[in-house]
């Protein structure tokens, strides 16, 4: 039998959303076995982008399904899920209508599909359905965030990232944002239109740059210079702040407890020549040969604040995983201000919009690890971002809109005396 065409990737994208909503996994970690089957690259990315946009929109989406019908569908019915994945691609992909229904509905063998083509051909009537022009957050969500952050948030939302580049060398960064077309935000950063193929950049395998959100890469910058001091970076890989603080002339330690995720690291140094000592541990029972005169922590942390380009974490991340995460980052935490040298700087870091990752580590550590805190100056930061009144960082979508946003993250900074 002859297999309608283009029915695959919608598979495939079905198959994504059901390995984040019925067994908890990150987009990235189910393209494994959700794309096993697909093999052409722009078939691949089709695939993701319908999960993507489906996760994005969710709440929206489902408000326009129950709109249609005379009995909300269960939250977990497979025809949902269809008709989730039928109107992102229509009122978000601009897919033709008869395409998505030809794709759309043998994805319902044996089930309601004439419910499904309905539904569908009655909310894209013209002038019948239009999303809002930014997302609407989960409940969940909103009631953790509060209702004010995550309005900040959520116009951050509505669109996947750009491409975020940090330069090997930063003294190149205006004449590569000409020579790219992009623009840049900071010294070392490079931000081009998304959908660009990473590998056929110019300058990729000569290793002069690697990808790294703007956001990311402010933390290592928090620790200026290291004109050969011994820096430890604490969950390193795949390496993005290894190699900038290698090099901005740190002799740096790179600590990661995943061999696959560490020999991620390895090809990075690789490929842009930067030489850094990688260590394979848990951070949690190694002991370093000597102290360091820095360390920076990227803690594991709920990563909320990737919600921009993975929205399976608005979806997969409840209140119950923050605060094993919250137990684990103070154990860092307490750790590293052990194996600072007197005079040597903390750098603690999360991917996270939680407060109790975040702004509640940083007033922990205040008060628990003996380290004295040193204020983040605006002077540090990218144009147009300030530090909190305590000296703290915090980033999220929502800033530097007119840019093109950036991830959430949170930084604070600390000396051993």
């Amino acid at each position: 039998m002859v297999s309608t065409p283009g029915l695959p990737v919608r598979r495939a994208a079905l198959r994504l959303l059901d390995a984040v909503f019925r067994r908890g996994e990150t987009l990235e970690q189910a393209e494994g076995g959700a794309l096993g089957d697909i093999r052409k690259a722009p078939d691949r990315a089709l695939a993701k982008a319908i999960a993507g946009e489906t996760l994005r929109w969710l709440t929206d989406l489902d408000a326009l399904i129950d709109s249609a019908t005379k009995q909300n569908l269960p939250d977990d019915a497979k025809a949902r899920m269809v008709l989730r994945i039928m109107l992102a691609q229509a009122l978000r992909l601009d897919t033709p209508a008869h395409a998505v229904i030809a794709t759309g509905l043998p994805l319902l063998a044996g089930g309601p599909r004439r419910l499904a083509h309905g539904v569908f051909s009655a909310l894209v009537k013209p002038g019948r359905s239009v999303l809002p022009e930014v997302p609407t957050l989960p409940d969940a969500v909103v009631a953790r965030w509060g209702a004010e952050k995550a309005a900040a948030i959520a116009p951050g939302l509505a669109f996947p990232p750009e491409l975020d580049l940090a330069l090997k060398d930063a003294a190149e960064t205006e004449t590569r944002a000409v020579a790219m077309g992009g623009v840049t935000l900071a010294p070392g950063h490079v931000r081009l239109p998304r959908g660009a193929a990473v590998e056929s950049l110019a300058d990729y395998k000569a290793g002069d740059w690697w990808v790294q959100d703007l956001a990311a890469s402010i933390p290592a910058r928090l620790l200026g210079e290291g004109a050969g001091q011994h820096a430890l970076d604490l969950c390193a890989a795949p390496g993005g702040k290894t190699m900038q603080l290698v090099a901005n002339g740190w002799n740096v330690t790179a600590l990661d407890s995943s061999k696959r995720r560490l020999e991620l690291l390895k090809d990075n140094l690789k490929r842009t020549g930067l030489k850094a000592s990688p260590v394979r541990a848990d951070a949690l029972t190694w002991e370093p040969k000597h102290r360091f005169d820095a360390i920076l922590i990227d803690a594991p942390c709920t990563a909320t604040g990737t919600c921009r380009r993975h929205p399976d974490v608005l979806h997969r991340i409840g209140a119950r995983q923050i605060p094993e995460m919250v137990e684990q980052q103070r154990a860092l935490a307490a750790k590293a201000a052990e194996w600072l040298n007197p005079g040597g700087v903390l750098v603690y870091a999360v991917c996270s919009l939680e407060a109790e990752e975040g702004e509640g580590q940083a007033a922990w550590i205040d008060a628990n690890c003996g380290l004295t805190p040193v204020p983040i100056t605006a002077a540090e930061l990218p144009a147009g971002l300030t530090p909190t009144p305590e000296g703290w960082l915090r980033t999220h979508p929502g800033m530097l809109a007119e840019h093109g946003g950036l991830d959430g993250f949170f930084a604070g900074r600390w000396v051993k005396p």
